[in-house]
């Protein structure tokens, strides 16, 4: 799992200076839910969150954080992390898998939940996302970050990597093969299913993420170069097929 942006959980939006479609809907949706809970801080889980790239931005905005992760090391990197901020009074840390998610906070549930980087590596996806509901409040949302199948086809081919993406394009789980790392890719319909099917969610939003701003070598130029890529990959994250090439899947879903 790559690096985020972090996210403003207070501060008004200002000028684009990413193109961090992600960050923009976490920023949107954690606003609702201050203001939901009439300005106290807003619970987050995030799950598979590691050594705390969302969680620690989202700790120093001002939100309570719970991380799941099952790496013992991951979570040291965290703590330490929080530590450094100033947050580590606002971040806490669970060694645990999604399988644990039922004995946290259980009866509270949290008005935000991440699962970034977590559905291309769990056994059990159907299963992983019912625990993501059940842990989300009612009316709250979940996040889903996954990685692309169609995305890594076509960098393969570009790559010069033909057989790998043959083999991608045509296994049901978007590997390219044994020593694949991840057990699985997905593109947007798979994803949504997902969601509402087996987590009964509502889903809300789907967009790519970084769709075309990791094709530009470089940072473009001044005179506006920036912001023209911000608001070009604001409009592909929504426009299909563009959005369905995109390295990562983002979907926003709500629970009833």
């Amino acid at each position: 799992m790559g690096e985020h942006y972090g996210v403003a959980v207070n501060a008004r939006p200002s000028a684009p200076t990413t193109v961090d479609v992600v960050a923009r809907a976490l920023h949107d949706e954690l606003v609702a839910a201050r203001a939901r809970r009439g300005g106290a801080a807003p619970r987050v889980l995030d799950v598979g969150g590691g050594s705390g790239t969302w969680a620690v931005p989202l700790a120093a905005e001002g939100c309570e954080v719970t991380v799941v992760d099952s790496s013992a090391n991951a979570l040291a990197v965290l703590r330490s992390r929080a530590r450094d901020a100033g947050v580590a009074d606002q971040v806490r840390a669970v060694q645990g898998d999604v399988d644990a998610l039922a004995d946290i906070d259980g009866d509270v549930g949290a008005d935000l939940v991440l699962g970034h980087g977590l559905l291309e590596y769990v056994d059990d996806p159907a299963a992983a996302v019912r625990a993501l509901a059940t842990a989300t409040a009612p009316g709250a949302a979940v996040s889903v970050l996954v990685a692309g199948r169609w995305a890594a086809v076509l960098a393969r081919v570009v790559a010069g990597r033909v057989a790998e993406a043959r083999r991608l394009l045509a296994d049901p789980a978007g590997r390219w093969g044994r020593n694949d790392p991840l057990l699985r890719r997905m593109d947007t319909g798979e994803v949504r299913e997902l969601l509402e099917r087996d987590g009964g969610l509502v889903v809300e939003q789907v967009r790519g993420h970084r769709v075309l701003a990791d094709l530009v070598p470089e940072a473009p130029d001044g005179g506006g170069g920036a912001s023209d890529l911000a608001a070009l990959e604001e409009l592909a994250a929504d426009t299909p097929p563009l959005r369905d090439l995109a390295s990562r899947i983002h979907v926003m879903a709500r629970r009833r």
